[in-house]
């Protein structure tokens, strides 16, 4: 967390410089398969309620979209039920909530062939351990899909859901080491049955080999990625939740099986005493026959509880007015544990515990905790990862021999067109790890957060005045759920006017990659909008499609400047077009680093943007998460700004949640607002200025090597450039991913390959480079060019070059070298890489192989002695 050798990375798209994170990740899904039972799990998702969102629609789209029924059990969390409500509007899937057992036990509902699947919690928010089997397996008879919430801390004693048939395991891995930050960022995990694994959503990390063999670690199946399958996705999942994924599988590397079980069997033994201690007062614990750590309490006046409580520094959660709910974690002491059990004697006018006393409470008397049929029997965590460093100096080791194999900000620019990789100042980041934000629950009384509450509106504040616009909901905790929350509250305002016929979506395909899919998401048909042969926006096709549906139209999404890194002249008409036909205009803020202090969406004429504010306002990147994506909105839409069910927030005629917890992923929203005060109206602007400036810089530093594929009509680009390399597939043919591995040789992770257009590099060096850094970069790409031209020349062979050989790791120098160029040329193509050079430790590696032999869990004993790792 505190590690910019972590936190400053991008998402492992070029995996040869990514070894240690795709390890990490591999741990990580490998754990949450081997502790919930299940065949495969992905790399993270943003937190459990989007998670349970994602596995309702898996099971939509698993019926092909003709079963429309979804079941969801009442004693799910509120937050999730609320996250389901607003999605399932988008897809219009009939979310019906009641009691699962009740609904199994309707023969004419499950033989109607309408129900596509159904959801439970294991434990429940009220804590209870129920047998869902027989459930289950009623499900499957109908063709169902069931789906489990669930931990892992508790599935570490408890009966994993994959033994008893589960289809999709989710949850949050917080408790495996992450803190709670008032409602995160914390990563989810997400696990399905062999049926599904090609059909899940979010980042898959896989094993494949490289050039030599070797086994090594890369992103597969990106063929499911939105950006590929624009419109026809039903996820739009962009950022997941990297850094904590990886900090949650360190946790379990560190503590392996036994560790984790002593500290599960620790707050269980607790819980019971608990149990034991209230019933010996009079209070009734309704969940005695099943529970791990949380009871559900109940009396004749919760609040008599909750007052006692108060005094003594304690929160509970409110279930009823007769009912109050307890859970305890491992940071529970005995000390801890008496105070909690003297608030339930204080309630009762009972003389308090002594610590003395404590030995004397049978925790048998309270219940017998797990039933014996859904204790776990099975083994976990075999593989060597999780047995071997148990100590604070291996920890120590495992963990920087882990970052040593990947590029990060660290060591050189990263270049991500779209991307913003920025600088994180440690300044700004110090907030998010202080125990006064760091350890606040998402759900705690406001009078106990005002600390949070006056930066959370302050940042509101700024954001709007960045903007233009006059409301904001920092709720979004990603760019792509952003762009969702802002199309649903497009939906609900035309719903509002009588107007829900309004369901198309005007897109161009200059827009950002996830704008489709979260068109879609949102309940919209998209209709694509041309560019012109200079990449604007085609304002005759925008107008002739506009007026062509008219009655129908919603929206309209522009990224403003385009993804192909020129200002979009023709916005404020386009803006005009779209309102003159009854739509909203979306603009969408990935490139807002173009903006700030130099116009606003509310200029360009938009309704609402989002912000990406791990792009423009630094918060890092964190391998591949976290991410925020508040949204801005004109006076007319902020009445519909999400609300929450636990802390209300949003507007009058909100809709419901978006994310799990109502400001999102609260504590790196800490770091934006330290990054705008400290910079001010000033260095917000400059900031601006400079990034346009690194641009230009580099369009004109690469002139005469390489075609600048858009500009505008006095020659300059944005805070982007688009080179297009498609003369050197035909002349040499080399591919724009030769480029890339290429240019790993020289320490720098490349741009964005292959996107916006399959031929091109997208490059943003951001303002946060020296100008030594871009000339660094510059001299890298004209060298590559002049190495090229020996290819385009016949002086290397088009099949055995050096970009064709690319990336070259320290191994192969070692090795015997039969290539038609030279070490020098291979490893030291410019004199200060001596001085200054960043290895990549894999050589190429084989995307095909990872994809059509899916293995995505860590290597076993006899694997790594096959390789000698």
């Amino acid at each position: 967390m505190e590690n910019p050798a972590w936190y400053t990375q991008y998402t492992p798209y070029q995996p040869e410089i990514a070894q240690g994170r795709l390890e990490s990740l591999v741990n990580f899904q490998t754990m949450v398969a081997s502790l919930t039972g299940m065949h495969i799990a992905n790399a993270s998702l943003l937190d459990e309620a989007t998670a349970a969102a994602e596995a309702m629609v898996m099971a939509f789209s698993a019926a092909n979209q003709k079963r429309k029924t979804f079941l969801v059990d009442h004693a799910v969390s509120p937050q999730t039920i609320s996250v389901l409500q607003t999605r399932a509007a988008g897809f219009g899937i009939d979310l019906r909530i009641g009691d699962i057992a009740s609904f199994s036990e309707d023969a004419s509902l499950l033989s109607s062939s309408t129900v596509c699947g159904c959801l439970i919690q294991y434990p429940d928010v009220n804590g209870s351990i129920r047998d869902f089997e027989l459930l289950t397996k009623q499900m499957h008879s109908s063709g169902a899909i069931v789906s489990v919430a669930t931990d892992l801390l508790a599935l570490t004693v408890l009966k994993p859901p994959g033994e008893w048939g589960a289809d999709i395991v989710f949850g949050n891995s917080a408790r495996f080491g992450v803190p709670s930050g008032y409602g995160g960022p914390h990563a989810a995990f997400f696990a399905v049955s062999e049926k599904l694994k090609r059909k899940m959503p979010g980042r898959l990390i896989g094993r494949s080999k490289d050039a030599e063999g070797n086994i090594a670690y890369r992103l597969a199946l990106q063929t499911r990625e939105q950006h590929i399958r624009r419109e026809k996705a039903t996820s739009n999942i962009c950022t997941s939740q990297a850094l904590l994924a990886n900090m949650a599988a360190m946790y379990a590397v560190y503590h392996g099986s036994q560790g984790l079980q002593a500290i599960a069997g620790k707050v269980h033994a607790y819980t019971r005493i608990l149990s034991s201690a209230v019933q010996s007062m009079g209070y009734t614990v309704e969940n005695k026959d099943g529970f791990f750590d949380t009871l559900s309490i109940q009396m004749e006046n919760s609040e008599t509880v909750h007052a006692a409580a108060a005094r003594a520094n304690i929160n509970f959660r409110r279930i009823d007015d007769e009912t109050v709910g307890v859970t305890l974690d491992e940071s529970v002491s005995p000390f801890d544990l008496l105070d909690v059990i003297n608030v339930f004697a204080a309630a009762m006018d009972i003389k308090p515990l002594e610590a003395s006393s404590m030995a004397e409470i049978d925790p048998e008397t309270g219940g017998q905790g797990i039933p014996s049929s859904l204790k776990r029997t099975s083994a976990m965590l075999h593989h060597p990862v999780f047995n071997t460093h148990h100590s604070e100096t291996e920890m120590l080791r495992y963990i920087h021999h882990l970052q040593a194999k990947d590029l990060s900000l660290v060591h050189a620019m990263i270049p991500l067109g779209s991307c913003t990789m920025k600088l994180n100042s440690t300044s700004s980041m110090i907030p998010v790890t202080m125990n006064g934000f760091s350890n606040v629950h998402p759900f705690a009384p406001l009078e106990q957060v005002q600390g949070y509450s006056t930066a959370l509106k302050e940042l509101e504040k700024d954001l709007c005045i960045i903007t233009g616009f006059p409301a904001c909901s920092l709720q979004p905790n990603s760019g792509a759920a952003g762009e969702y929350a802002g199309l649903s509250v497009i939906r609900a305002y035309h719903r509002s006017r009588g107007n829900e016929n309004r369901d198309i979506c005007l897109i161009p395909v200059s827009a950002h990659g996830t704008n489709p899919a979260s068109a879609v998401m949102a309940g919209f048909k998209v209709v694509a909008i041309k560019s012109l042969p200079d990449g604007s926006l085609d304002l005759v096709d925008l107008r002739e499609k506009a007026q062509k549906h008219k009655d129908n139209l919603a929206a309209c999404m522009i990224t403003y400047p385009s993804t192909f890194g020129v200002f979009e002249e023709g916005v404020t008409e386009a803006c005009k077009i779209v309102h003159e036909n009854g739509g909203q205009v979306y603009i969408d803020g990935a490139n807002l680093n173009a903006q700030v202090g130099l116009t606003n969406p509310a200029t360009c004429g938009g309704d609402v943007c989002h912000l990406n504010l791990h792009k423009t306002f630094a918060i890092p990147h964190g391998g591949g998460g976290p991410g925020m994506g508040p949204i801005c909105v004109a006076e007319h839409l902020a009445p519909f700004l999400p609300t929450h069910p636990v802390i209300p927030t949003g507007g009058s005629d909100a809709i419901q949640a978006v994310s799990a917890a109502p400001y999102g992923s609260a504590s790196i929203l800490l770091i934006s607002w330290a990054y705008i005060k400290m910079l001010g109206g000033d260095g917000l602007s400059h900031s601006s200025s400079v990034a346009l400036l690194s641009a230009n810089y580099i369009a004109s530093r690469l002139k005469g090597h390489y075609t600048l594929k858009y500009k505008n009509t006095r020659g300059l680009v944005a805070h982007e450039l688009l080179i297009d390399l498609a003369e050197f597939d035909k002349s040499a043919g080399l591919k724009v991913m030769d480029f890339a591995k290429r240019l790993q040789d020289y320490g720098f992770h490349p741009p964005t390959c292959s996107w916006p257009i399959p031929t091109a590099m997208l490059i943003e060096p951001t303002e946060s480079e020296t100008l030594e850094e871009l000339d660094r970069f510059c001299e890298a790409m004209i060298q590559i060019r002049e190495e090229v031209q020996e290819v385009v020349e016949g002086k290397q062979p088009k099949d055995d070059n050096v970009l064709k050989n690319a990336p070259h790791p320290i191994r192969l120098l070692t090795e015997e070298w039969n290539r038609p160029y030279s070490r020098q040329k291979a490893v030291y193509p410019l004199n200060w890489l001596h001085q200054r050079k960043f290895w990549p430790s894999t050589s190429r590696i084989d995307d095909a192989y990872g994809d059509l032999n899916l293995n995505c869990e860590c290597p076993t004993v006899e694997e790594l002695a096959e390789h000698a790792v």
